[in-house]
């Protein structure tokens, strides 16, 4: 039997170690690679237009799956165009393998044709990133940072000379076992008796809860009825945490609504629970606050921290349940519900003056109607910029469906790719991409990839015609807005060409027929919606030292109206108040 070459025993590792997909452009010193991927069963090729998309896809499937993905790059500009998607992911949290193939090593540190230095350049977006220089670092090299990327959740780069991708691999003796899961962890004893302590001496606690609430939904609530506490969350805790939730009061930060602002400030004791909310100017300085997180790295980083508890949310509320006292004055947690209902109920009123008869359509009424076809156990994919705004108010979370978008890297052009790889993990579930017409025409030659990979991803195209977060930057500077304005064709023209569905929608009265035949077609649709540019309006309430860099735009962005069901619910948390 023929030896093994070093791309063939690379390609083998990474199936053995669960990856399912590789997503990337061919080319020259990736080519030995490829063609291992080619003649191995375990691993499909997923041939992009753009590397950036193989990246991005690439994360969005780690985030749907929780498993390791990869993707790759050839030498110079092809890996180079990987690392604003592997920042992406790596800020996300999500276990990414990124191959950079790479010039011959002889030439390596020559300025040869399509030099960079891969090992170099991705270090910031990664855990890991090490090259291959000799046959014999296989396969010890590339286990290491299969065991990086998924013992840290985020990147692990290896960097691979084409010409040492085509050697003979090291004959191999035995086989390591490879880590694919991680652990969860408990806190240390001293920690968990000062928590419960703190809890214990408070009045009034309130929880913010991030992305690590995820798996945790039941501690959370079970722990939040025992402590009387307020439930808000950030943009990223989002889909885990505000469904089922009778101590609901909304969301904090630049796109945040409701009463989760003063339910942080207005408590005696704050506990952050599984989250990096990165907006320091939303915490109080004036209460006590606790951090749960599985990372030690990100405690205390964020705000003054009177306890840092270092553990996984759901085994440390696990330990905290059974022995926090459980209160009984619900004054402040119906205080917080009742701000959090009417917060709603001004803006909805608001949402709800002639929006079906208005034109431009407003942006707020698609993602409304959209919220109420889509499937129960849909993935969205979120646009960065004014998608975010419409993601984080419209659309309702309910344990089976999934949000995701780049929300901790804000990059734009996020949504479709994501799309790509979250529809690949399973093509019978419906998969929804939110994209602004920035976004979309940012990575527009990807759509290609949906009809070449016959992907039925639906794209909800919200069209404005402008970069509008763009423009609420400069209008809150005092500046007029410049290089701001799109020329746009008909996007649902330009979807029929390539051979997918398309429809564009220019009235309300046609919006909801128009994705109710996007969803129902077994391709690729894309549904071009003109929607109004001037949906937003500045809101009163918002400090000096909030609104800095991005958040002076986003901070200051609030809906003429709307908030989707989210205030059904808060009605609902209203009436299912005790009585005395």
């Amino acid at each position: 039997m023929a030896r093994q070459n070093v791309a063939e025993q690379f390609v083998d590792i990474l199936a053995r170690a669960g990856v399912r997909r590789m997503y990337g452009v061919v080319g020259d010193s990736l080519n030995p690679v490829v063609d291992a991927v080619r003649r191995n069963a375990a691993i499909d090729w997923v041939h992009v237009r753009h590397e950036e998309v193989a990246a991005f896809a690439a994360g969005a499937e780690a985030q749907i799956t929780g498993k390791l993905t990869a993707c790759a790059g050839s030498c110079g500009p092809g890996n180079l165009h990987l690392i604003n998607g592997l920042y992406d992911a790596h800020r996300s949290m999500a276990p990414v393998l990124a191959l950079a193939s790479h010039i011959p090593s002889s030439e390596i540190g020559l300025s040869y044709f399509q030099e960079t230095h891969p090992e170099r350049l991705f270090q910031e977006c990664s855990h890991y990133s090490e090259m291959i220089s000799n046959p014999q670092q296989m396969p010890r090299l590339l286990q290491t940072a299969i065991q990086h990327a998924i013992g840290q959740r985020g990147v692990s780069v290896v960097t691979l000379p084409g010409d040492v991708a085509d050697q003979p691999a090291p004959e191999q003796t035995f086989e390591s076992a490879l880590v694919t899961s991680r652990p969860t962890i408990r806190p240390g004893d001293a920690e968990i008796d000062r928590l419960v302590e703190m809890i214990d001496e408070a009045g009034k606690v309130t929880l913010f809860c991030g992305a690590g609430t995820a798996g945790a939904h039941a501690e959370v609530m079970e722990f939040a009825g025992r402590v009387k506490s307020p439930v808000g969350h950030a943009l990223r805790g989002k889909e885990w945490i505000q469904y089922d939730n009778p101590y609901d009061v909304g969301m904090s930060g630049l796109l945040g609504y409701g009463a989760a602002y003063e339910a942080t400030h207005e408590c005696e004791l704050l506990i952050l629970v599984g989250t990096d909310f990165p907006y320091n100017a939303f915490l109080p300085d004036d209460v006590k606050i606790a951090q749960i997180d599985v990372r030690p790295e990100v405690i205390g980083r964020r705000s003054r921290l009177d306890l840092a508890v270092w553990g996984d949310v759901r085994e440390t509320l696990r330990c905290l349940i059974p022995r926090v006292r459980e209160k009984t004055d619900r004054r402040f947690l119906d205080k917080m519900l009742k701000k959090h209902a009417d917060a709603l109920e001004g803006v909805v009123k608001a949402y709800t003056r002639k929006v079906d008869k208005h034109v431009p359509i407003h942006p707020e009424y698609v993602a409304a109607v959209l919220d109420e076809l889509a499937d129960d156990d849909a993935v969205f994919t979120v646009d960065t910029g004014m998608n975010n705004v419409w993601a984080a108010r419209y659309i309702s979370p309910n344990g089976r469906r999934r949000i995701i978008g780049s929300f901790s890297h804000g990059s734009m052009a996020n949504a479709m790719p994501m799309a790509i790889g979250a529809q690949l993990t399973d093509r019978d579930r419906q998969v929804v991409s939110m994209s602004g017409d920035g976004g979309f025409t940012m990575l527009m030659g990807d759509f290609l990839t949906l009809v070449q990979q016959d992907l039925p991803v639906k794209i909800v195209l919200f069209n404005n015609s402008a970069l509008g977060m763009v423009e609420l930057e400069m209008l809150v500077a005092g500046l007029p807005s410049y290089g701001t304005t799109d020329v746009n064709p008909d996007f649902a023209e330009v979807a029929r060409a390539c051979g997918a569905f398309g429809v564009r929608v220019e009235k309300p009265k046609q919006l909801a027929g128009a994705l109710k035949d996007a969803f129902r077609y077994k391709g690729p649709a894309l549904v071009d919606v003109v929607t109004d540019p001037n949906a937003l309006s500045i809101p009163p309430k918002i400090k000096a030292e909030m609104v800095t860099g991005f958040a002076l735009s986003a901070s200051k962005i609030v809906l003429d109206g709307g908030v989707g069901r989210m205030l059904q619910m808060a009605r609902s948390n209203l009436r299912n108040m005790p009585r005395p």
